[in-house]
């Protein structure tokens, strides 16, 4: 299933309906065909409403919007006249934080009353909610914060680290915390005693995260193949080496995607080709073996069974696998 999109494609998310894609035009568009204009100008984060239902998505118009096909799109929350950066949402818990500015959200779409709004002395680049959804994680300059997502009045737990932090991920087990930072590396803290963990040696910025294999691998882009750390007992992948699939010499991996319950990985490169593997078997899967413009967005979906794609032309697509 291929789409020619009139403008880029900032997310692909797979919903409980199917594969979602979310554009530069402040519009969701689904694989059914449906189309939801969710916002006056640019979707700039995305994440799968905690129901299953639909997408949520913030934007530059400073809204966060809830997309369903054939449903209007509701205005879960919104931001003083500020872009929406990053948003998060945890099935678990049913909240949902997004960042705006130097500020961290949190709502509860079935209490529409209710909102927590936690402050950084820098801007918040990434937010992340633990397994159970009752903590979240924001990244921002100098490393990340950890917040209780309903309690109004408190002091997070400060994660240190010299440098911008862009993005932040816990472990599916809870113990880790990794972020994405703007020189080429990640960094990481185990929880319990806040020791550091660092991740370098990529030669490129790493864009993109994703555990898989019940947590016991995290796969990153950023390099001419998957990165993958290791994550097994509770010292994670410290004293690790990292290993690499796909190395392809002529091009780097921009994105990667997975799922935690699966062992499958996908990867779009900036070739514009997309694969998908087992880690522990040999060879790639192409799911999209034509070069082309880079892969911009891309998501495996819950059952490891289909991924969808997007380039920065606008072009996408859904391979069933």
């Amino acid at each position: 299933m291929n789409f020619a999109f009139d403008a880029q494609v900032t997310a692909a998310l797979f919903d409980n309906t199917g594969a979602v894609f979310a554009l530069g035009d402040g519009s969701v568009r689904f694989a059914d065909g449906a189309t939801v204009q969710a916002h006056d100008g640019a979707v700039l984060c995305a994440a799968v409403h905690p129901s299953g239902e639909g997408v949520v998505t913030g934007g530059d118009d400073g809204r966060l919007v809830w997309s369903r096909p054939g449903v209007e799109p509701a205005v879960l929350a919104e931001a003083k006249n500020q872009w929406i950066d990053a948003v998060d949402a945890s099935p678990a818990s049913g909240l949902i934080a997004f960042s705006w500015g130097r500020t961290l959200s949190v709502i509860d779409p079935s209490e529409p009353g209710f909102r927590r709004d936690f402050q950084h002395e820098r801007t918040v680049s990434g937010v992340a909610f633990e397994p159970k959804g009752r903590r979240i994680a924001a990244s921002t300059y100098g490393g990340a914060a950890l917040w209780y997502a309903r309690i109004e009045k408190q002091q997070p737990t400060r994660l240190s680290w010299a440098g911008s932090h862009t993005g932040v991920a816990f472990s599916p087990d809870g113990a880790f915390v990794v972020t994405t930072m703007q020189d080429n590396q990640l960094h990481g803290w185990r929880l319990k005693d806040a020791k550091n963990l660092r991740m370098g040696g990529y030669p490129s910025k790493v864009r993109s995260l994703a555990f898989l294999a019940n947590g016991q691998l995290l796969a990153t882009s950023g390099a001419q193949g998957a990165v993958l750390w290791p994550f097994i007992g509770s010292n994670g992948p410290m004293g690790r080496e990292a290993t690499e699939i796909g190395y392809d010499e002529a091009s780097r991996i921009n994105l990667v995607s997975a799922r935690v319950n699966h062992g499958l990985l996908a990867a779009g490169l900036n070739d514009g080709r997309v694969w998908v593997a087992h880690p522990a078997a040999q060879g790639l899967n192409f799911v999209k073996a034509n070069k082309g413009p880079v892969i911009v967005a891309l998501c495996l979906s819950p059952a490891a069974d289909a991924v969808a794609w997007a380039d920065e032309d606008g072009a996408a697509g859904v391979a069933i696998l």
